[in-house]
């Protein structure tokens, strides 16, 4: 997963975006590690057509769509659903409009914490909406991180 490439191609076509899941307990000091990135995003007209020329490029494809299906990327596609599961040339990828445990998109970007990553100012879930957001999931492997994340939330706190 080449997060990097991912976090210059959305900045510079002014996406609006939180990083959540894995990737933002990374940013947050977890050692658990993880193979794809979870991107949170309004769905704004506008903001869905910087969206899918970002990663355009990238060739973006659902996850486990048989070879020879066509896919059409396009702002359609990012309007018409509210989680979006990808395989591009950057790895994957997985969209969401909607997450639960989380409040409306505006509420949880104002909550969100802007962070430096590979010399971009980005936003990323607090642990406390990160945590939230693992318990909602309530999957084995959000559930598995949780002590973990809990215990850097009590050491930010202290």
């Amino acid at each position: 997963m080449s997060v990097e490439k991912l976090v210059h191609a959305l900045v510079a076509a002014d996406v609006q975006f939180i990083i959540i899941g894995g990737v933002s307990a990374i940013i947050h000091g977890s050692v658990h590690t993880t193979n794809d990135i979870d991107i949170f995003y309004p769905r704004l007209r506008e903001n869905i057509t910087h969206l899918t020329r970002a990663l355009g490029p990238f060739h973006p494809r659902p996850v486990d769509l048989p070879t020879g299906l066509p896919f059409l990327w396009d702002e359609s596609t990012l309007r018409n659903t509210t989680l979006l599961t990808l395989d591009t040339d950057l790895g994957r990828i997985d969209l969401l409009a909607e997450v639960s445990g989380l409040g409306p998109f505006e509420q949880v970007w104002e909550e969100s914490p802007e962070v430096e990553l590979y010399g971009r100012k980005v936003r990323t879930l607090s642990l406390r909406s990160l945590i939230a957001a693992k318990r909602a999931a309530g999957r084995d492997k959000d559930l598995r991180v949780l002590p973990e994340l809990e215990s850097l939330l009590e050491a930010q706190e202290e």
